[in-house]
């Protein structure tokens, strides 16, 4: 007797899901709670494990010493930075010459830049002579004053101001002329040697 299965429509359903890998999700990794920072003053500081890198960290005075010093050293270059720009090592000074020669200057900062011939070192013909005086102007009626002198051909009385480094602000020179007037030359020669101006009929 051949027993034949019974007729059923169910079907065997197909595996849709053989192509893909069996993908599990990590487990999480439980992070390690932070030791808590314990003060020498705590008994628990003197129990725990010392590292072995414990001994290279910088005690925390230490740190804020370090941080005072490095602190102190950018102060003190920005001080020196700002007296090497901005102060002026000499003012006052007094220089009696001839304009030899002045013109404008700059493409971003204008100024005005010149020669100064020394009266006196012109005249002294025992000592060296100490060379001429490169100054800038920044105020248009000095500049105005000490062209007119130059080209009158008049011996000038400038008023100096020296700085440590020039600055394209205000100009190619370090010697800043704050103040001109005329000068007389009976004046200013040097003694000994006012025969040999020459005197006007």
């Amino acid at each position: 007797m051949i027993i034949k299965p019974k007729n059923t429509d169910y079907e065997h359903p197909v595996d849709d899901f053989d192509d893909f890998e069996d993908v599990r999700p990590e487990p999480v990794k439980e992070k390690k709670p932070k030791e808590p920072v314990l003060s020498p003053e705590d008994p628990a500081y003197w129990d725990r494990e010392e590292s072995e890198f414990e001994h290279l960290k910088p005690a925390r005075s230490t740190r804020i010493w370090i941080w005072v010093a490095v602190t102190g050293i950018c102060f003190g270059l920005l001080y020196a930075l700002y007296i090497r720009t901005f102060t002026p090592y000499s003012e006052g000074t007094i220089q009696y010459g001839y304009v030899e020669t002045i013109d404008h200057r700059g493409e971003i900062f204008k100024t005005f830049e010149g020669v100064l011939l020394p009266y006196k070192s012109l005249a002294d013909t025992v000592t060296p002579y100490e060379g001429d005086i490169r100054f800038s102007v920044q105020d248009d009626h000095i500049a105005a004053e000490l062209r007119r002198l130059m080209l009158a051909n008049l011996p000038a009385r400038v008023e100096l101001k020296q700085y440590r480094t020039a600055m394209p602000w205000r100009g190619d020179s370090r010697i800043i002329v704050t103040h001109v007037d005329t000068a007389d030359p009976h004046k200013i020669y040097p003694p000994g040697r006012g025969n040999l101006i020459p005197v006007k009929p």
